[in-house]
């Protein structure tokens, strides 16, 4: 009797594991969108950034990052608002759900710490020597993608989603990778690297499965 206990007590509890991770999945809606979209700013960005240096076309050189902080501040604002008095209407506020709100709102404030880090380094060299230095720039982007990386990786952890997990590591190999760049445009070019590796690539993966158990999830309603 008590090995049988015991057996439906291991039971049960690899099927709350399933369901608490099975719940966090839902709680998130992660249908992998989210990372798309983000990957893709992150990306065009950079890669509009490369352009803008090759061609020399008559703007800042911070010119399309200042659109991307924009565009992050107003996503980081509307967040804030939305776990603050959204959630609230929720009948149920989860472990899983308040645990992922928080770790957004880390990252925000992680990823606007390193920005400012950048803008007030590269105007104190500026005005120290006279000319425009790039190493707070290289050496910031960097700090960004391993910032990226980390947040994948739990992410990735939490969910129980292996591409993420990969993902996470090949983004920290592009960050190292950035640590040693010299020029802007290799900067940009890793960085639009690190956001195909570690957010679009991984977002379609996920949306694929999302739309697959989405599929079943009908198929079981309505047998």
């Amino acid at each position: 009797m008590i090995m049988e206990e015991k057996n439906i007590t291991e039971k049960e509890g690899l099927f709350l594991i399933s369901q608490m991770i099975q719940t966090a999945r839902q709680e998130q809606n992660d249908d992998g969108k989210g990372w798309i979209i983000w990957g893709w700013v992150l990306f065009l960005a950079s890669i509009s950034s490369v352009l803008l240096v090759w061609f020399k076309w008559d703007l800042q050189l911070f010119f399309f990052w200042n659109i991307f902080g924009g565009i992050a501040l107003a996503y980081f604002v509307y967040e804030l608002f939305a776990n603050e008095f959204f959630r609230k209407r929720r009948k149920v506020r989860t472990y899983a759900g308040d645990l992922f709100a928080r770790l957004n709102a880390g990252f925000f404030i992680s990823l606007i710490f390193i920005i400012v880090f950048i803008n007030v380094g590269a105007r104190a060299l500026y005005h120290r020597y006279n000319e425009f230095n790039l190493m707070p720039i290289t050496m910031g982007f960097a700090l960004l993608i391993n910032l990226y990386a980390f947040w994948i990786l739990i992410y990735g952890a939490a969910l129980n989603f292996k591409p993420s997990i990969i993902a996470a590591y090949a983004t920290w190999g592009i960050g190292f990778v950035a640590l040693f760049s010299k020029t802007f445009e290799h900067t940009m070019l890793l960085h639009a690297l690190a956001a195909l590796v570690g957010y679009i690539i991984p977002g379609h993966i996920a949306n694929k499965e999302f739309k697959k158990i989405r599929g079943k999830d009908k198929v079981v309603e309505s047998v």
